[in-house]
């Protein structure tokens, strides 16, 4: 049986320096998936000086959804 879930995206840097960071999360619900993209990007600073934050740095969070079959290590 195949169902909808969340995936919890984080991305450190920008332009150049942009990667993916490997092993996501992935959330039943989405409220909770998006707890955590809202809470990752807090811990490296205030966005309003972004011009003062290394873009290498910098750092997003979001919640895409996927479709799958696979039920372990869902939260």
């Amino acid at each position: 049986m195949m169902v909808h879930i969340f995936m919890l995206v984080v991305v450190l840097g920008t332009g150049e320096f942009r990667k993916e960071l490997p092993n996501p999360m992935y959330f039943y619900n989405i409220n909770e998936c998006l707890y955590f993209a809202k809470k990752i990007p807090l811990q490296y600073g205030n966005y309003s000086y972004s011009s003062r934050i290394d873009p290498k740095d910098r750092i997003t969070a979001y919640c895409k959804p996927v479709y799958t079959k696979e039920f372990e290590g869902i939260y």
